[in-house]
């Protein structure tokens, strides 16, 4: 029996559309243009409004609205975007009309498609490639990614013709942000200034084991007050292609470029890091000097991949059993148990001395994560600091939360051809339940460094944080149920 791909993927939730439906409900239409945020196609009388009006930044949620149907009306929206590789992500949900022949996402549920349920942003959080296993990422974030919403009579497959269009240009830039490339001395970057005179206070972004120049967390955080520094550490330039060996002093090279800038705010810059960047993190807090705090999403509290050197010290990766993988009914790699115990005594030299770290800590965990044990290793981070005599960090742990913990309104990534690894590999997460966390945790990351290096309280905290190690019980959610 022969088995298409999607069709492969359809039962992990990998590929979630029929393309047949899609075909169905294309067609060309006549657009009459006007207000670029509320456009009504030629001879309709159905018009889709995005609140607020104008631009807005890609973690900015919008109000949709369509206006002009019959009283109880079944139609289909629909959303598609196209990344800079001209890689093709869509989303659709069916709605019924009130009596009126409005519909307003904020209060009508969705009763079928890419998810169901009252979900405001939904078209937005539940984009998946038309070709499997891409992610969604922003490379040249000076450029909005383009959002089609479209309003189709009827409900899938079936859907009529097409009632109304919008489009949401979503900017990665906030009006008055700075980009400027820096390339000093060995360091390869991006930073990023708020609008104003400053300082600001600092921050250093480092993402994972793909490599590359990754800015468009770093850009969004700038929007919100923070001077941030997108460090790329390798692939990247005249950077090393592979990470054979890692050495610290280009990450305290960088460090000290923050600290030396006339709009970064001193004496200190925090760090925010992702899977393999978070660990680079951990080490630079408990090696290097002026920094407040670290943030991380999904970190191993051992150093990974690489031996890391530092002067005349070195500390070894955490070894691996890579005969332990598995492989899903799909096919994709799943590598969660690969990564020996870093408690037991042969790994030991793996881990790193969070102890020697001046500044407080907060634990990002997806508890859906298949890369590796995320919350494993909070929990170690958190006995040890306390058994050192240090205050215990700040965890927040996320069900139904994968291993690719974005800015809000990402699509949740389950699975990818991986950069390095160039194999599909299985990182988790349930869409719902994802797209929460990533809210949630976006406003906690900001709630740590303003409070932090900048001595603000934020007052926006809507998710429970434990501290510690202090475990979840299995069936338990932080960010509502879902």
């Amino acid at each position: 029996m022969v088995v298409s791909f999607p069709a492969l993927l359809r039962p992990f939730r990998l590929c979630r559309w029929d393309p047949t439906p899609w075909a169905r409900l294309a067609g060309p239409t006549k657009l009459r243009t006007g207000d670029p945020n509320s456009w009504t196609p030629a001879r309709m009388a159905v018009t889709v409004t995005l609140e607020p009006a104008g631009r807005c930044r890609w973690d900015e949620p919008k109000r949709i609205a369509v206006s002009g149907l019959a009283p109880g009306q079944p139609v289909t929206l629909r959303a598609s975007l196209r990344d800079e590789k001209d890689a093709l992500f869509r989303a659709h949900a069916r709605y019924c009309a009130d009596a009126h022949g409005q519909l307003d996402l904020e209060r009508a549920p969705a009763v079928g498609g890419s998810f169901t349920g009252v979900e405001p942003m939904g078209l937005l959080w539940a984009l998946e490639p038309e070709k499997p296993l891409l992610r969604l990422v922003k490379r040249d974030v000076q450029t909005p990614f383009s959002v089609e919403l479209e309003v189709l009579d009827g409900h899938d497959p079936e859907a009529g013709g097409l009632l109304g269009r919008a489009v949401n240009e979503r900017d990665f830039l906030a009006p008055g942000v700075r980009r400027e490339p820096v390339r000093v001395g060995r360091v390869r970057a991006t930073l990023f200034l708020p609008p104003g005179t400053g300082p600001f206070p600092g921050i250093l972004d480092l993402f994972g084991s793909g490599g590359g120049l990754c800015e468009y967390r770093a850009s969004l955080l700038a929007g919100h007050g923070f001077a941030v520094l997108a460090l790329a550490y390798f692939r990247f330039e005249d950077l090393p292609k592979y990470l054979n060996n890692v050495c610290l002093e280009y990450f305290e090279e960088a460090v000290d470029f923050m600290l030396q800038h006339p709009k970064v705010k001193g004496p200190s810059v925090g760090l925010l890091g992702f899977s393999k960047g978070g660990d680079l993190c951990l080490s630079m807090a408990s090696f290097l000097k002026g920094i407040t705090a670290t943030a991380v999403i999904n970190a191993c509290v051992a150093n990974t991949i690489a031996p890391l050197h530092y002067k005349d010290m070195i500390i070894p990766n955490l070894s691996s059993d890579p005969g332990k993988y598995k492989i899903t009914e799909s096919g994709l790699l799943n590598l969660e148990d690969i990564w020996n115990d870093p408690l037991e005594k042969p790994n030991h030299r793996s881990l790193i001395p969070l102890e020697k770290a001046q500044g407080p800590f907060l634990f990002i965990v997806g508890m859906d994560d298949h890369n590796w044990k995320s919350e494993f290793y909070a929990q170690i981070a958190s006995e040890r600091l306390q058994a050192h005599g240090k205050d215990r960090p700040q965890i927040i742990y996320y069900p139904g939360t994968g291993h690719c913990i974005d800015p809000p309104y990402f699509p949740l990534c389950r699975a990818s051809v991986h950069a390095v690894l160039d194999q599909p590999v299985f990182y988790g997460g349930e869409p719902k339940a994802h797209s929460r966390a990533q809210v949630d945790a976006w406003q906690q990351i900001q709630t740590f460094f303003h409070e932090h290096l900048n001595g603000k309280k934020s007052v926006n905290n809507f998710s429970l944080m434990l501290s510690g190690s202090k475990k979840l019980k299995p069936k338990r959610n932080l960010v509502g149920d879902t």
